[in-house]
């Protein structure tokens, strides 16, 4: 397997380089507009294309990169039934959502909670959205630094620190315009890195079909698994209902999907802003998938990870990276950069997201007759805060385990309880405070007690359904390490719930949130008289 060299450091840093660019450039060219809404919204000037791709490039995150095709490689092609989640979601968003975020004037998405609700509701929501972005964007500045270390030696804290400073120092200096366009480009490097493994993988492993052949072979293609055991962790009722759920909580009601749809110049940009992306999604979603299928037929007779080549599962991807395009100077560094542009477009976007909501929903009610030039400065005063925030909780996620799951839980445990709150105040309006605000505490103790209860006793491997891997054509690296089978040791004593409550399938928490939330919230405003 080869290692980075002298080319792939220069592919990297160009990534950097040129996003910092933009940052520069951005602060350069509107110096003269410095406002606070300018600097958050820019202006209200943005057009579709640039939104759509930014969309895309912020939520298809090194997780995307690393994760997804690791998961397919483990579990199966079912992740593709993901497009119908997408596709659901991005309707709901652009149809029911997005007209009253865009029509009432806000900045800030918690703002309507507010004029719907009360200010104690809208600063509720507020902290629970600072929590699970920061928790968020750890785990995505943690997992390409994870992989890239393990498999090119890249310094695990350089690389962690290196993406958070870029990121704060960009989103600082040129607030979203210059997100929305660095984003741009991560796009496009993200789907030529994509596109080189894909035609590389293909063409080693002897064209599409035999790549076909083999994951039909390994059972890679059982996509279609119709059984409604809500405990089973992929099938194709847990990803397109359960799947739809998670990604409304993190695209629907999110501030940093709205922030971006309301900073398009009309109504009618927002909502093809939206569509475009899910052309977006779709097409990363595909690649992703297609990676995982090449990767598995590559592997089909040696699996990496049963054989103790790489430490976790998340790792495949980039070893695979190496693995075939390591002889080709300058490669590796464009699917490393690939996989880290994924990380600094949500970083960034996380980052300025949540300088919004504090600066809105909190600096602005302590501090009434703030002047914009104050405004502007504590707005960038906040980026470098958050920026530090997420940096230091990407050393907190190296404790988290699988990446997408990870990920996909923590959006999953406080998307749903978000989702039924704004779905009680738009759905059902004859919603009163008391009702929002018990309907969301009930849904977060829900939606956590599952969560955190599947983190500590992980569903038992019947639920899970890995498939098999293969180490039977393994050349091993020295004769004397021969593949020893450990002794089963005994199973730790698991709590009555575990087999049950905390085996539901992680993307059901969304679900589960949004129901607690909905009902309770209904049932308290009837009995308040609501």
């Amino acid at each position: 397997v080869g290692v980075f060299q002298a080319w792939d450091y220069v592919v990297f840093a160009a990534l950097f380089v040129i996003s910092s660019g933009i940052g520069v450039f951005f602060a350069i060219k509107e110096r003269s507009k410095n406002t606070s809404k300018e600097f958050l919204v820019g202006g209200k000037q943005m057009t579709c294309v640039p939104v759509a791709l930014s969309l895309t490039a912020s939520f298809m995150s090194a997780v995307t990169v690393l994760g997804t095709p690791s998961d397919v490689y483990r579990f199966g092609g079912s992740f593709i039934i993901f497009s119908i989640a997408y596709t659901m979601m991005v309707t709901l968003t652009a149809e029911l959502f997005l007209p009253i975020f865009y029509r009432s004037g806000i900045t800030s998405t918690y703002e309507y909670l507010e004029l719907r609700f009360s200010k104690a509701v809208r600063m509720a929501a507020t902290l629970i959205y600072i929590v699970q972005t920061i928790l968020y964007t750890g785990v995505v500045v943690y997992a390409p630094a994870l992989a890239l270390n393990q498999v090119t030696g890249f310094n695990l804290w350089g690389s962690i620190f290196a993406t958070g400073i870029v990121c704060t120092f960009y989103c600082t200096l040129g607030g979203l315009k210059a997100v929305v366009w660095s984003d741009v480009f991560q796009m496009v490097v993200m789907l030529m890195g994509f596109f080189t493994v894909l035609i590389q993988g293909t063409i080693k492993n002897g064209g599409p079909v035999a790549v076909w052949k083999a994951a039909q072979e390994g059972s890679r293609l059982n996509v279609f698994d119709f059984d409604p055991d809500p405990l089973r962790r992929h099938t194709f009722w847990t990803i397109s209902i359960g799947g739809t759920f998670t990604w409304l909580g993190i695209y629907g009601v999110n501030q940093s999907t709205i922030q971006r749809c309301i900073s398009c110049k009309s109504e009618k940009q927002a909502k093809l802003a939206l569509y475009l992306n899910l052309l977006g999604l779709l097409v990363i979603l595909v690649c992703a998938v297609f990676s995982g299928l090449v990767m598995y037929t590559f592997y089909a007779k040696c699996d990496p990870w049963t054989a103790g080549f790489v430490s976790a599962p998340d790792q495949i991807m980039a070893y695979f990276v190496m693995d075939i395009l390591g002889h080709m100077p300058g490669l590796p560094g464009l699917f490393v950069a690939c996989a880290f542009s994924g990380t600094l477009s949500t970083v960034a976007a996380s980052i300025n997201a949540l300088a919004t909501v504090t600066y809105e929903d909190f600096i602005k009610y302590w501090f009434k007759n703030l002047s914009e030039r104050a405004g502007t400065w504590i707005s960038k005063g906040l980026c470098i805060v958050f920026g530090v925030a997420c940096t230091t909780m990407a050393v907190a996620a190296s404790y988290m385990g699988g990446i997408v799951q990870a990920a996909l839980s923590i959006h999953g445990m406080c998307g749903g309880p978000m989702l039924g709150l704004f779905s009680l105040g738009i759905l059902f309006p004859w919603t009163n405070w008391k009702g929002a605000a018990g309907g969301l505490l009930a849904g977060i103790t829900l939606s956590f007690w599952a969560g955190i209860g599947g983190f500590v006793y992980p569903a038992p491997a019947s639920k899970m359904m890995p498939l098999h891997l293969n180490t039977s054509g393994c050349e091993l690296r020295n004769s004397s390490d021969i593949l020893t089978t450990l002794a089963p040791t005994m199973a730790p004593e698991r709590p009555a719930l575990a087999d049950s409550w905390y085996s539901m399938s992680y993307l059901y928490y969304s679900a589960v949130g949004w129901l607690a939330t909905v009902i309770a919230g209904l049932v308290i405003t009837f009995l308040t008289g609501g």
